[in-house]
This record gives structure tokens, C-alpha cells and sequence, in this order.
């Protein structure tokens, strides 16, 4: 059942962190990532049940802007377990707006079933996965998501693809910015940040860093909220 939807939407510019306060935010996130990757359990999150990989901070963001752009469709690359897009969906239901297409090349099962979601087997950037997504979503205003393969070539591909599809003002998110050290994981090597550079460097002239959806501090996707501006 949708709920009637307010008007407080946040967005202005952030008071700007001292040296010090930065460092501290950084290390703070490094110490969050390598738990994890140490056995415990800082971004395995339960959604009704259903394993999510994410951090709360990031959920909550991904709330906002879904209520604030009301898009038709939420474009998911890196279905894993599914639950982020359960998660998608019931905001969506609760908005009583907007599909879910998810992608992967394996699902890992059994993956939550609802009537809002799509789930799509292949490589994000397999011509007829692409080909399936654009007939689906049409011109329909899209978000798009991006959380596969997370090697800088891939993740620039996937940029190239799917960056069309978004409408002026929607929301193109590049998740896991923050390794290959901004600030976390450095051994990994390029990844989603270097992708997000080479692609602004580039098409710096339809999208920009939304700042704001950074307010917490705390984000796995250090510039990866990337808005499509409106005159685009």
C-alpha cells in the first residue's frame, strides 16, 4: 500500500570536515571495511531475512532519492542473494511506484521473489541482456545501480552502457568507490573509483558528484552518487 509521501528533502551543502575530522572518517572506514573482510559482519545486513551487502548509511540514501526521483525502474547490476533488490521493491511498494531489473551471471538462490522485481541472468554488458533492459524500461525514468565485477574496464563499461538510460535529474550510482584504496582495500587495483574518474573526465558534461547524498560520513560509495543534470 503506498503512503502518502511529505516534502522535506535534504540537499544542501555540507559544513566542510577539518583535516583532522577527515582523517578520522577515513580511518573509521578502513577499520569498517577490514572487519569485514576479517569475518565480521559490518556490511552483512539481514533484509527480511534475505542476506544484503551493504552499509545502513547507503540504504538510507538509496530511500531518499527513490521517494525524491520516483523512477519507473531501478536498474541493479550484482544480484548476489537479492536482497538489495527486495529491499528496492518493498520501497517502491511503499511509494506504489517503480520496478525492479536485476542482473547477474549466477544467482546464488533461493532469491526473494516479489512482484516488483525482474531477474535477469547473463553479464551486465552482454549485448542481449542490454538489449532486454532498454526494451523493458523503454523511455520510463531510470536509476541505475551498479554493483558487479567491480575491475575498473568493467565498471566503465557498464558506465558507457547504461549511463543513457538515466533521466535529467536521475541517479547513476557506482557502488564500492571506496576500494583500491579511496580509502580501503588498496591491494585491489583499479576499480569503480578509477572508472568513475575515466567516465566524469569524459562525460563530465551530463552528470556530476552529488555531494550531499556524502552527508553521513560514511558511504561504500565515496563519489559514486553521480546525478544526471537536467539539461542533459
Amino acid at each position: 500500500m503506498a503512503i502518502e509521501i511529505g516534502s522535506y528533502f535534504l540537499g544542501r551543502p555540507q559544513p566542510a570536515l577539518t583535516a583532522d575530522q577527515t582523517q578520522i572518517v577515513l580511518r573509521f572506514h578502513d577499520l569498517y571495511y577490514k572487519r569485514w573482510q576479517l569475518g565480521a559482519d559490518t556490511i552483512n545486513l539481514s533484509w527480511f531475512g534475505y542476506r544484503i551487502q551493504k552499509c545502513p548509511q547507503d540504504l538510507w540514501m538509496y530511500q531518499e532519492l527513490l521517494v525524491k526521483t520516483r523512477p519507473d525502474f531501478i536498474v541493479e547490476t550484482g544480484t548476489a542473494d537479492g536482497g538489495s533488490a527486495l529491499y528496492l521493491a518493498m520501497i517502491a511498494d511503499m511509494i506504489g511506484h517503480g520496478k525492479v531489473i536485476t542482473i547477474d551471471i549466477e544467482h546464488r538462490g533461493p532469491l526473494p521473489p516479489h512482484e516488483r522485481v525482474t531477474y535477469l541472468k547473463g553479464s551486465s554488458t552482454d549485448t542481449a541482456v542490454v538489449t532486454t533492459v532498454k526494451e523493458r524500461v523503454r523511455n520510463g525514468r531510470v536509476m541505475v545501480i551498479l554493483d558487479s565485477d567491480h575491475t575498473a574496464n568493467h565498471v566503465y563499461e557498464e558506465l558507457a552502457t547504461y549511463a543513457p538510460l538515466v533521466h535529467p535529474g536521475g541517479y547513476l550510482i557506482v557502488e564500492d568507490t571506496n576500494i583500491n584504496g579511496h580509502p580501503t582495500f588498496p591491494e585491489f587495483g583499479p576499480g569503480p573509483m578509477e572508472a568513475v574518474d575515466r567516465f566524469l573526465a569524459e562525460r563530465g558534461e551530463s552528470f556530476l558528484v552529488d555531494e550531499a547524498c556524502e552527508r553521513f560520513m560514511m558511504t561504500l560509495h565515496p563519489k559514486g552518487y553521480l546525478r544526471r543534470k537536467e539539461q542533459s
